[in-house]
Order: structure tokens, then C-alpha cells, then sequence
């Protein structure tokens, strides 16, 4: 439109008016802003408008050529100098886990500290640092001026580092060194004096651990790079320098974008854990392009070389909220790839494992590699972990995370296989169902025990642990049942009791996140600290049921209150947690309470149910047969169960029909059994005895915790007590724990003849098929391992299980401790399981031949 148009169409009264209303509606909202709005407030909608603007040309339509000399610091002027001043402000909603990065962190240096591995203050490097924000924010988690002796800021972008200058010099912090630098030249030695320039030749491609003279140069005890790998063009030569420049017990931390697929990691054992690794190709392909534009690179070789470079301690996957978007990051810590104390622990660490007599680790690796794998007769038995780091130093790739952590009690194991990935991200027992004070009374631990016990929720575990055995070994399929106890040991270790009891008396804490990474990261494995930074904070919530409503037992429990809900005795349930005494409590129980936990439609329709049973319960078909079988002959009230003292072997001159009943349950139902009911006989010999002989209120935590969620200080597990706590947070208190990810029968396999002292089996022999072979496997696998005289503790649904006939056969002597016979007997405070058995050996296999 030209001049004279335009003056026409102004003069156009229906043009006037339009116009004249767009400025009136213009100066309105100017004039109301301006008046009930403070100055300063309008004036910070203002920046804000204008900041975000800004950052919208700056990031997403500006093109970045620069001056057309092709060089890194031309380009990163280019996207940078215009945004320098508002990058900070921009970048708190795009750069999420810098926060995290720095506590994890910053929580190993105050860990080495505290373990004397710091041999003075430590130096920090922080590689693309930009503006100085990571520098400043670790002052959240540890005092810069006074923890570092030098902390250099290295980056190529001048505008960046301008910034960086003016911050330093407004926080007066003397000690920060901003070094405008490509980081793929910038030598430590060069700043920091008494290192010689022979010295400080930095081999790229090879570590400071890989060559003698390079691990005597400089080497700075941290390193970090937050969002600034993705932004190096040529990372493969900068990524090899830091190799050269971490200190041999150096830290790294690494914060940035990424995508990749599993394919591309799931062969790996050095990655530390994988849960939200995989991004979906919707994903890899849209990220990428974009960030493309702004030359950020996301490809996975970025990262994969990081990790080959170097070795995980801890590493994690999240996903960034982006004005609805959903961007990958990664969290990675890091240390040198091969350290001196990880081959001279390789052997001894083994050795602990499996049992054996320690040999030099570095002669046990020279004579792998110079010569062909023999048998475990040849050289003798190895673990997994052992086998696994074998084979990547053979490979020179990193060794498994767990190489790395700054305990051992987590033993490597393959996370990605089918046995352990059918468990999902759940564990089934969040908390442990077997009396513990029962189980010391019974094996009367001491110094020179060796035990290996199955994890569960960890809770027995740990009252073995009071009694300071030389070894416990703690076993679970369910890598998630491991990880409850890690977290456990972890707290022993890093928190004081209040917050310890927070967590697992009243299984909620409002900074579970805070207290993950900047306390109990150090002293947990990497799939652990990934489990529990996905999983803890809604569980540990204070306003989540909490932790013991978690896990597959928690579907039981929701059972019982929705019940007490629906038939009005929620008030009677609380009343009776309250009780002061027995006379009070069985009076609730009678009147109100037993109708509704012990209800027969309840049992008939629900609990009684296989897959309940499983889910909810932990109850496998085979033990259920076992529960099946028992009420079939206690229908026929001439075949009682023998009395605990002397156990029946008479049970194969029963008729045929009824000795099957175990391997054919369904032809029980057939005959007339209801399962239903013999679920419901079972509960009702487990919970009223329980009632009558127990006060639940302050003497039985196994049932107050299930009808209320919590404990009280009053009513708790013997590891929650303040002496428990005193005793398990000493420095040494777990030393010889090692937890084990795999099945009973690997680990027995895998231990050398004859070292155990104790086998606490729980229920497990319930689960085996009476039909097949396994349990004889097992039993054999038992008796070798166990020493002359070693015992198996083992609690049974059945009151005479069809096992223990095994275990006499295979050189054990069986003795039952314990038995719900007669019906109302009250065996211990959680009388769940039919009779506890102690199997003692007093035969080799070999004599038995």
C-alpha cells in the first residue's frame, strides 16, 4: 500500500474508529498494569517478556554463521555473545540435573575427605563452565573459597567468561581462575606450580593410570562438564585429555543432553544402569534435528565414549518438562578407568565372594590372560563379578560399575537379564515376615559365622549383623529386594538415627531426594542410587502411604483396610493397635476385627485365589499345595500331625489317595477340599493365636505395621532401635557384607567346600515342585558348602514338609524347633508358617555314596 492509499484509508471513519479502539484498549491495560501494579513488579514483566524473547530469537531463529572463519570459538560467539547476559536466566528451566550433578559430586569429595583419600584441599576443573553458575551453586553443598585449594573455569567463549570474571570478582572468591582456553590444551601444570613441564605431557588417548610417568603429573580431584560435551564438535581428542587430567582417585561429573537407543547399550556391564536409558526413535530423531540447529549434538557416541574412557560410579536417566516437552539428560559420575585399588581388590574382593583363600590379585590376572580359561578345578572357584571384570580388562573397557563404588557390598550381576527383569521395578516384601529375636535365639550367632540368608526386605539381615558374624551373604533374585537393603545399609552408614527412623519406622521423609544424592549416593551402587532416584521420592513422600505401602505386599494390606472401611471397623483396627492389654485387645478382636480380616468370603473369593496369593502374598503354587495337603489330613482326625519333638516318618504308609494330595492338589479339590477354606483355616491358626498370646501394640511390630503402616516408637523391629543404629553406623559394621543378585544355587555353586557356618533359607524349599529334582540339587549344594556341624534354619507351611526326607538323605539331621500343633499353638510373633526347622550337618555327601 502506498502513501496516498494509506492516507485514504484513514480517512475512512470505520478505520478511525477501529484504530482509536485499539489504542484506548492499549492505554486501559497500560493504565490498570501501571496502577495496581507495583513499579518494580511491572518492571520484572517487563525483563521477563524481554528476556524470553530474546532467548526465543537467540535459540530457536537467529542463524549462527559467525564471521565465516569455521572455528569453534567463532561459532560458539556467535550463538553466545548476543545471550551472554541472560543466560543464566534462561537456562534454569532448560538445563535441569546441574543441581543434582554438582550434590552427587560434591557428596564423594566430602566422603573422601572424611576417609582420608584427599591428601590435601582438592583442585577442580570445571570444563565449559560459561558464566560461573555450576562454580557458585556448589557453594549449596560445600564452601568453594575454603574447600578448594584452586578452582579453574575453562572455557572458549570470551563473552561467556566475561560474565564469569564479574561474578568471581562480586562473591570475592580469590581462588577461581577463569581461563578462556580450548580444553583440549588447557594443562593443569601450567597454573598450578611444582610440576614439571616432562612431567606434564598429557598422551592423548591414554590415562594417567595407563602410563608410569603420566600418573605422576598434576591431575585435578574433580572435573565436571554441565551441558557443554554436546556443544564440542571434535569430543573424541577433549574427552582423551580428561582422561589425562583426572587424578588417579579423581572425580567426574557430567550433566547433558543425549538420546540413544537400547540397542545401542543393552550388551554393556560397564554402564551403571540403564532404567529410561532408551528413547523412543520419535524421540531420537526429533531431538537431534532440533538441537542440530543450534549445533548441539546428541548422537550416543558422545556419551558411549565417556563411559568407555572412563569408569561409572553412579549414572542415571531423566527426562526434562519443557513447556510440555520431554527432553533426555543424563547424570553421569565418573573416575578413572582403571585404578590402582581396583586391581589390587580384584582377587581379595573375589575371595570374599566365594570363600576362598585370597591370592594377589595381579598374578590371578596375569594368569588369565596369558592363558586359556581352565576349569574351576584347575583354578579354582570365581565369582561372576570376578569372570565379568576379567573379561573387560581383557577387552581394556571399563571395569562393571561395581568395581567402582566406595563399598563392596553390592556384587556385580548381568541387570538386563530375563531372570532379574521379570521382577519389573517392584519388590514384593517391603518389609521382612520372619521374628527375628526367634532366629537369634536360635542359631546364637557369633564372631566366627559365616551365613548366607535370603534379602527380602533386608530387616533379618541386619539383626545378623548386630551379632558381628564374620561374613553374611545376603541372596535375592529380585535385584529391587537388593536395592531395599542398600538403602538400608546406605542410612546406617550416612544418617543420623532421627532421619534413619524417619525413613524405615515411619517410612515417609519430606527431603528423601536431598538426602539420596547428597548424603547417601556415596554409599550405593549405581543401579540402586538409579532405582531409588526414580522410585524413592513418591515413595518416601508425605503424602504417599509411605514405604510399607510399596511393593506387592502392599495389595494385602489395602485389602484389609478397604475391608475395615467398607464394614465400619477402621476405628476398631485403630483401637486395637492401641491396646494396653491382652484382655482389651482380644475383646476388639472378637467382637469387631476377626469377622472382617477373617472372613470366609474374604478367603473364598480373594485370598484364596492363586494369583492373590502370589502377588499380594509371596505364596508360589507349590506352597500353597503344601497348605492344601495339610488340611486334607486334618479332616480325617486320625492322621494328626506328629508333636515337634518327634517327627512322623510314617506319612508313606498313608492311603495313596491322600499321600498325592501334595503333587495333585487339584484332585483334592475334586475330593471335596474347598481352597478357599483351607486358605482360611490357615489364617485363622496364624492371627488368633497371634492375638491371644501377642500384644500388638507394643510387643508385635510384624502385625502393627501391617494393620497401620508405620511403626512407633515403642513397637519396632530390633534394627530400628537406637542401639541398633549406634552399633550398625560404625565404620566397620558392615565389612563383610556382600548382597548378591542371583539364585540360592549360584551362590552355593560358586563357594568353596565346607565354609559356611549357617543357611537361613526362610521358606524357600516351599517353592520348589515336589515332582522335579531341584530341591535335591539344592540340598546337595547346601551340604557341600556348609562346614561339619553348619546348620539351615527354615520355616514351612507344611508342618512336616515332604523336603526335610530330602535333607536326611543328603547327610543333615533334622530337628523341628517349632510347629502350630496343637491348632492355637502360638510358635513366634508372626506364626505365619506351619513349623521352623534346624537342619544340622553330620555327613559329608561323599560318605553317603
Amino acid at each position: 500500500m502506498n502513501s496516498p492509499d494509506a492516507l485514504v484509508a484513514l480517512t475512512n471513519p470505520f478505520n478511525q474508529i477501529s484504530l482509536a479502539t485499539i489504542l484506548l484498549v492499549i492505554l486501559l491495560l497500560a493504565y490498570f498494569t501501571l496502577h495496581f501494579t507495583e513499579l518494580e513488579t511491572a518492571q520484572k514483566l517487563c525483563n521477563s517478556a524481554w528476556t524470553s524473547l530474546r532467548f526465543v530469537w537467540n535459540c530457536c531463529l537467529k542463524p549462527h554463521t559467525g564471521d565465516g572463519t569455521g572455528s569453534q570459538q567463532d561459532a560458539l560467539e556467535s550463538f553466545y555473545k548476543s545471550q551472554a547476559g541472560i543466560y543464566d536466566a534462561t537456562r534454569s528451566k532448560l538445563l535441569h540435573g546441574r543441581e543434582d550433578m554438582l550434590g552427587l559430586v560434591a557428596a564423594q569429595l566430602k566422603y573422601q575427605a572424611k576417609a582420608g583419600q584427599l591428601a590435601g584441599k582438592p583442585v577442580w576443573v570445571d570444563v565449559g563452565g560459561g558464566t560461573g553458575w555450576n562454580i557458585e551453586h556448589m557453594g549449596s553443598y560445600l564452601s568453594v573459597p575454603h574447600f578448594f585449594h584452586k578452582v579453574y573455569l575453562v572455557d572458549l567463549s570470551p563473552s561467556l567468561c566475561a560474565v564469569a570474571r564479574a561474578r568471581f570478582e562480586r562473591l570475592g572468591w580469590k581462588n577461581v581462575v577463569v581461563v578462556c582456553q580450548d580444553a583440549r590444551s588447557f594443562k593443569l601444570s601450567e597454573h598450578e606450580s611444582g610440576v614439571s613441564d616432562d612431567k606434564a605431557v598429557f598422551s592423548i588417548g591414554e590415562s594417567a593410570m595407563e602410563d608410569g610417568d603420566a600418573a605422576d603429573t598434576a591431575g585435578a580431584d574433580l572435573l565436571t562438564m554441565s551441558y557443554s560435551l554436546s556443544m564440542i564438535p571434535e569430543f573424541h581428542p577433549v574427552i582423551d585429555s580428561l582422561a589425562t587430567l583426572l587424578a588417579p582417585n579423581g572425580i567426574m561429573g557430567v550433566v547433558d543432553f543425549y538420546v540413544q537407543s537400547k540397542v545401542d547399550f543393552q550388551s554393556r556391564n560397564y554402564t551403571g544402569g540403564v532404567i529410561d536409558r532408551h528413547c523412543m526413535w520419535l524421540s531420537r530423531v526429533f531431538w537431534r534435528t532440533w538441537f542440530e540447529a543450534d549445533r548441539v549434538s546428541l548422537e550416543a557416541a558422545r556419551r558411549d565414549y565417556l563411559e568407555y574412557k572412563f569408569g561409572t560410579v553412579l549414572s542415571t536417566n531423566a527426562r526434562n518438562h519443557f513447556f510440555g516437552f520431554r527432553i533426555p539428560y543424563y547424570i553421569w559420575v565418573g573416575c578413572a578407568k582403571q585404578t590402582k585399588s581396583s586391581l589390587q581388590n580384584l582377587a581379595a574382593l573375589d575371595a570374599a565372594v566365594t570363600e576362598s583363600p585370597f591370592i594377589s590379585a595381579l598374578d590371578l590376572q596375569r594368569s588369565q590372560v596369558a592363558k586359556p580359561r581352565r576349569s574351576d578345578s584347575a583354578v579354582g572357584l570365581r565369582s561372576k563379578a570376578y569372570e565379568s571384570a576379567i573379561v573387560n580388562l581383557q577387552a581394556s573397557l571399563p571395569l562393571p560399575a561395581a568395581w567402582y563404588q566406595q563399598h563392596h557390598w553390592r556384587i556385580y550381576y548381568d541387570n538386563e537379564l530375563q531372570k532379574h527383569t521379570q521382577f519389573g521395578d517392584e519388590y514384593i516384601y517391603a518389609f521382612t515376615w520372619e521374628d527375628a529375636a526367634v532366629d537369634l535365639r536360635l542359631l546364637k550367632i557369633n564372631s566366627e559365622d559365616v551365613i548366607l540368608a535370603i534379602t527380602s526386605a533386608g530387616d533379618n539381615i541386619l539383626s545378623y549383623a548386630l551379632e558381628r558374624p564374620k561374613r553374611i551373604h545376603a541372596v535375592d533374585l529380585n535385584p529391587n529386594q537388593n536395592h531395599l537393603l542398600e538403602l538400608k545399609v546406605a542410612a546406617y552408614t550416612a544418617l543420623p538415627y532421627q532421619d534413619f527412623w524417619r525413613l524405615f519406622g515411619e517410612g515417609r521423609h519430606p527431603d528423601f531426594r536431598s538426602l539420596l544424592i547428597e548424603k547417601l549416593s556415596p554409599h550405593l551402587s549405581s543401579q540402586a542410587f538409579d532405582y531409588w532416584l526414580h522410585k524413592g521420592p513418591s515413595t518416601f513422600s508425605p503424602t504417599s502411604r509411605g514405604l510399607y505401602a510399596s511393593g506387592g505386599s502392599r495389595h494385602a494390606l489395602y485389602l484389609v483396610h478397604w475391608m475395615g472401611r467398607l464394614l465400619g471397623v477402621s476405628e476398631d483396627i485403630k483401637r486395637l493397635c492401641n491396646a494396653e492389654t491382652l484382655n482389651e485387645q482380644r475383646e476388639i478382636w472378637a467382637k469387631r476385627v476377626r469377622r472382617v480380616i477373617l472372613s470366609q468370603l474374604l478367603s473364598y473369593a480373594v485370598i484364596g485365589t492363586e494369583r492373590f496369593l502370589w502377588k499380594a502374598l509371596g505364596v508360589p503354587p507349590a506352597q500353597r499345595a503344601m497348605i492344601e495337603h495339610d488340611y486334607v489330613r486334618s479332616l480325617d482326625r486320625t492322621e494328626q500331625p506328629s508333636p515337634p519333638s518327634s517327627p512322623s516318618k510314617s506319612s508313606s504308609s498313608r492311603s495313596e489317595k491322600k499321600k498325592d494330595l501334595i503333587h495333585k492338589p487339584e484332585e483334592a479339590v475334586a475330593s471335596g477340599l474347598k481352597s478357599g477354606h483351607a486358605i482360611w483355616s490357615y489364617g485363622v491358626n496364624t492371627l488368633d493365636p497371634v492375638v491371644h498370646n501377642t500384644l500388638v501394640s507394643s510387643s508385635n511390630p510384624y502385625y502393627l505395621l501391617c494393620l497401620q503402616g508405620h511403626y512407633t516408637q515403642r513397637c519396632h523391629p530390633l534394627y530400628l532401635s537406637p542401639r541398633a543404629h549406634l552399633s550398625l553406623s560404625s565404620a566397620s559394621a558392615f565389612d563383610g557384607l556382600r548382597i548378591h543378585t542371583d539364585e540360592l544355587a549360584e551362590v552355593f555353586e560358586r563357594m568353596q567346600r565346607g565354609t559356611l557356618t549357617i543357611a537361613v533359607l526362610m521358606d524357600s524349599m516351599d517353592w520348589f515342585d515336589p515332582r522335579g529334582g531341584e530341591a535335591e540339587g539344592q540340598v546337595k549344594m547346601v551340604n557341600r558348602a556348609l562346614k561339619m556341624g553348619g546348620r539351615v534354619l527354615l520355616r514351612s507351611a507344611g508342618l512336616r514338609p515332604w523336603y526335610v526326607a530330602t535333607f536326611e538323605g543328603c547327610g543333615f539331621q533334622a530337628k523341628r524347633v517349632a510347629a502350630r500343633w496343637p491348632p492355637g499353638a502360638c510358635v513366634d510373633r508372626v506364626n505365619m508358617y506351619a513349623s521352623t526347622w534346624i537342619l544340622t550337618k553330620v555327613a559329608e555327601l561323599e560318605d553317603l555314596e
